[in-house]
């Protein structure tokens, strides 16, 4: 049997407990994989629990005697109808706020998503890894800022073992899915290993996050928004604490 493909839609009916039993093991499993769809989901189940054990219970009171005698009897049908509205709409206002929370994730991930694909394309090539190589540096940044419309710079990595090769201008997409430039700078060690530095404009401001760790496949990606620039390092052939080391590095300088 194929397994279960696991959309938004069977995580929405897993958080509504409408999945049989077999479904909802399967999706457990993927969400143990999956620790941003895991904590994405536990926020929803809580919110919906809170709901529930804070409204539900107005639902099963009984009416008031003083309105059981002045009301005719379908009133009480209103007094559940209002409260089952009331508890409609709380949901809905809650539900929109943790759509908003869930669409800033995806924006902010889909930063390190892009770096590792631009990693994977550029990183294995050997003639052409850059478009500007890095004994012409100064031009590099400055036709970068330039067509990104910001002031963007290439680190200096020499401290943790990598030298810049050079770089090169990406398509990217804004947060408003319009077409973006984006910037992207190589560096590489004495062994070979090479690690790349995507720089991403037009980010929204209250996306500003720390640093935060994804892998795309084989591919380890650091990432962090500081105002309107996102950063992301990326590396196919180094570990997580290595990796974090130069983005250290790269921290320090772009963001003092």
């Amino acid at each position: 049997m194929n397994p279960l493909p696991i959309t938004e839609a069977v995580l929405q009916a897993y958080v509504d407990a409408r999945l049989p039993a077999g479904l909802r093991a399967e999706v457990e499993r993927y969400l143990e994989m999956h620790a941003e769809d895991a904590r994405r989901i536990a926020a929803y189940r809580a919110q919906s629990d809170s709901l529930r054990s804070l409204y539900a219970p107005v639902l099963d009171e009984p009416v008031p005697e003083r309105l059981t005698q002045a009301l005719r009897p379908r009133r009480s049908q209103i007094w559940r109808a209002a409260a089952a509205l009331a508890l409609v709409a709380l949901g809905v206002a809650a539900g929109w706020q943790m759509h908003g929370a869930y669409e800033r994730e995806e924006r902010v991930a889909s930063i390190a998503h892009d770096a590792a694909v631009a990693h994977a394309v550029y990183s294995p090539e050997v003639r052409h890894a850059v478009e500007v190589g890095a004994d012409q540096e100064s031009h590099l940044v400055a036709w970068l800022s330039k067509r990104l419309g910001t002031k963007v710079r290439a680190p200096n990595l020499e401290a943790v073992g990598y030298s810049l090769m050079g770089g090169r201008l990406l398509p990217g997409e804004g947060p408003s899915g319009q077409a973006t430039p984006t910037a992207q700078f190589m560096y590489q060690c004495k062994k070979g290993t090479r690690i790349t530095l995507y720089v991403r404009t037009r980010v929204r401001e209250q996306d500003e996050t720390a640093f935060r760790y994804e892998r795309d496949g084989r591919i380890g990606v650091f990432y962090w928004i500081d105002r309107s620039l996102g950063y992301a390092l990326s590396s196919a052939d180094i570990g997580r604490e290595d990796l974090l080391r130069v983005a250290n590095a790269a921290y320090a300088q772009l963001n003092p």
